[in-house]
């Protein structure tokens, strides 16, 4: 017996872990690049371990020659934990994240140049009261960019304004974007790319430090490796063998500090799945993936396709789903677990059935941490943990958001129940006067809050400010349905003030001014009617959602507890459950709207729900519905397309069997060319999605076609399977 294999068998005597044939070539390829690219259940964490520990045990490779990058604090704490409990006589190698690595480099220069430098990220709350008592506001990036805003425009920063602003300023610097290019990246925020240009001068000469936020700190850290050959070669001499986890969601800035840090031996592990890449709005880089060889010729590519973790029913759907993407590596996803059901589709009636079924089904489940219910946006989580309190049914928050409660539309809403109360309040009617059809101007509101008679505000405007003729009528319209609201349930409360007093309509055209998503504000108003409900007060009402935002901050604490697991279908990957539940399944959540305009987004919503699909080992659940708030709304063609891969429809059946907009299988398309030999350099084709274009090179995995708006490199076996292709004369 050879030393290696000694290593695998000692290891699955002592481990009970037997690795794959891939998984084992994965370990043994320790020299020169290595591309890993794992789908999803297929043993990755087991075989980096199995991998790190080779080099150490095998070839006497000493563990601090050996670096570990991965995505995040987490994932760098279970590779420790797991590495420790697979060789626990080895010391450890060292695992981190991208950013601790790029910290160590940036602290070590700046120090050594003498150059002061203050981090300005972290708890906010906690820079507040490390300030207390200074005159001078805390040295944060939220605040400095609130700041700004406030001097720029004369306006508060939304919390959503101000979350979009930093994703525009951290995709800027993933991605390395030079500054004569900033105004060509979109974003609503206005002035946004002003409010990066003074963030940029107000961090390097507004204070006697340097100020660095995280993306600064990669920035920085690829700069020093670029322009310091010192630095670059004492950290090119600290490690033999660097592998990176996650790949997929990795930067440019992040891939190109890594390049830096391999360029001498080039023992480079990168382990990916370029299938469940989704941070592309924040700098991702998948592409990075697909022209590795290009940056390393002398890679080494392998496909761990095989799935351990779900039953056959589930991964022939999710992977017959993954391959109607174009910009992707052509993996066949396969498992030998033994069949268990179909993937189930519940078609409910109303969006409020949703919730409804969950609790009862769950209700019957003993093992609750068994359990995973995913979604796409945060938002649809207070509605779950509305009703899961009040069924008594244990939840864990994966990604918990407490900003639902403190957004300026709860805000509103609680400011319009207060004026029930009373309308002797011109405080609170400034906060609102603008959002309903009251239609009181600034100059008017100003001149309300210099009287202070302590009467009604409506009878002060009456009586006391000048107004427009139009604006009589609808002012003692206006405080006459005040006057009604008093003592109204809080459900009823919310309609009056949504159309009688015209506070959605205001929405809209809050929505054409800022950017807004309407969509998004009228989910918040939607959730607010919900949890409102089954109250019969608003006092009620406003008791519940402090409750509510109380129990949000403790579901936070439920990890590894019996608890059902809530979480965005961003947030659940690398996470496995028996039982999945995906809800809101329709059109405008998922695909959005946003996904629809494009289609680099639109294969990125592909694979949101591919990764969803793939968390589930026996039971996945597909939940959509027909109508929400008494408008129809359209189930996902995510929905339509695992319908239709698990049932299709027979010879003959309507077209409307399926989504037009989603790609079917070639004999469904007669003039589908369906062969390899069929494409033909120089031929003129018509693409499903592109268009017309002409062949202009053919291989075993790529079909290059040149369209109108360029050339794409297109998965051969993706075109040949799905029909997307048919010759120009066929097509006309």
């Amino acid at each position: 017996m050879n030393k290696t294999s000694s290593f695998f068998l000692r290891k699955k005597e002592e481990l009970g872990v037997e690795l794959n044939e891939i998984q084992k070539q994965a370990v043994l390829q320790t020299e020169g690049p290595l591309l890993l690219l794992a789908s999803p259940g297929s043993g990755k964490t087991t075989t980096i371990i199995m991998r790190i520990g080779y080099l150490i045990e095998e070839k006497g490779v000493p563990p601090r020659r050996i670096k570990a990058v991965t995505f995040s604090r987490a994932s760098a704490n279970d590779m420790k934990e797991r590495f420790k409990a697979f060789f626990p006589e080895l010391t450890p190698v060292d695992f981190s994240t991208i950013h601790s690595l790029a910290f160590e480099v940036v602290r070590e220069h700046f120090r050594a140049t003498q150059t002061p430098f203050q981090i300005i990220e972290g708890d906010v709350d906690a820079a507040q009261q490390e300030a207390s008592g200074s005159e001078q506001l805390p040295l944060h990036k939220k605040i400095i960019l609130r700041n700004l805003y406030k001097a720029i425009t004369g306006e508060n920063i939304t919390d959503d304004q101000l979350d979009e602003l930093t994703t525009y300023i951290s995709y800027i610097k993933n991605k390395m974007i030079p500054s004569e290019q900033w105004s060509a990246v979109k974003v609503e925020v206005p002035h946004a790319e002003q409010m990066l240009r003074e963030y940029e001068h107000f961090k390097q000469s507004g204070t006697h430090s340097l100020l660095l936020d995280y993306d600064d700190m990669l920035v920085v850290c690829e700069r020093i490796l670029a322009e310091n050959e010192g630095v670059l070669r004492r950290y090119q001499r600290r490690y033999d063998y660097v592998l990176t986890d996650e790949s997929q969601d990795t930067s440019r800035v992040q891939h190109a500090i890594i390049e830096k840090l391999v360029q001498q031996h080039r023992n480079l592990c990168v382990v990916a799945d370029d299938d469940q890449s989704l941070y592309s709005w924040r700098g991702a880089d998948p592409a990075y993936l697909l022209n590795f060889k290009q940056v390393y010729p002398e890679a080494l590519i392998l496909f761990m396709e095989q799935n351990y973790r779900s039953t056959p029913e589930i991964v022939n759907v999710a992977n017959t789903l993954i391959q109607r993407n174009q910009d992707r590596y052509p993996k066949k996803m396969f498992t030998e677990n033994p069949p268990h059901k179909p993937i189930e589709i519940r078609h409910l009636d109303d969006y409020s059935d949703q919730v409804k079924y969950l609790v009862n089904e769950i209700q019957q489940i003993k093992n609750f941490a068994e359990v995973a219910i995913l979604y796409r946006n945060n938002s649809s989580s207070i509605a779950l943990m509305n009703e899961f309190d009040r069924a008594g049914i244990p939840f864990y928050m994966k990604d918990a958001d407490n900003r639902f409660f403190s957004h300026w539309v709860v805000e509103d809403i609680l400011n319009f129940m207060r004026m029930t109360f009373t309308d002797k309040r011109p405080d609170i009617l400034e906060k609102i006067h603008l959002k309903f059809n009251g239609y009181i101007s600034k100059e008017q509101m100003a001149a309300l809050l210099k009287i202070r008679n302590e009467e009604s505000v409506f009878d002060n405007l009456l009586n006391r400010v000048p107004l427009k003729d139009y604006q009589v009528k609808q002012l003692q319209m206006c405080k006459e349905t005040f006057q009604e609201m008093k003592g109204m349930p809080p459900l009823h409360a919310i309609r009056v003030i949504r159309d009688r007093l015209g506070y959605e309509k205001a929405l809209e055209k809050i929505c054409e001014w800022k950017g807004f998503r309407m969509e998004y504000l009228l989910g918040i108003l939607n959730t607010l009617e919900e949890i409102a409900a089954e109250l019969a007060t608003m006092e009620e009402f406003a008791a519940r959602l402090k409750y509510l935002e109380s129990i949000l901050r403790t579901a936070r604490t439920k990890r590894g507890q019996n608890a059902v697991t809530f979480s965005t279908m961003h947030s659940s990957k690398g996470l496995e459950f028996e039982r999945v539940y995906m809800i809101d399944l329709v059109e405008g959540i998922i695909p959005s709207k946003a996904d629809k305009e494009n289609t680099d987004m639109m294969e990125e919503a592909t694979r949101l729900f591919y990764v969803g699909m793939t968390r589930a080992k026996k039971h996945l659940e597909l939940l959509t519905y027909k109508k929400r708030d008494g408008a129809e709304v359209t189930e996902s063609r995510f929905v339509a397309y695992v319908r239709y891969i698990q049932l299709p429809p027979q010879a003959g059946a309507p077209s409307s069997a399926t989504s037009p907009s989603i790609p079917v299988p070639a004999q469904d398309n007669p003039n589908a060319i369906r062969r390899l030999a069929e494409l033909r350099e120089g031929e003129s084709i018509v693409h499903r999605a592109f268009g017309k274009g002409m062949i202009v090179q053919v291989n075993g995995e790529r079909v290059h076609i040149r369209f109108e708006t360029g050339e794409k490199a297109l998965s051969t076996t993706t075109c040949l399977q799905m029909g997307l292709l048919e010759r120009a004369e066929d097509a006309s």
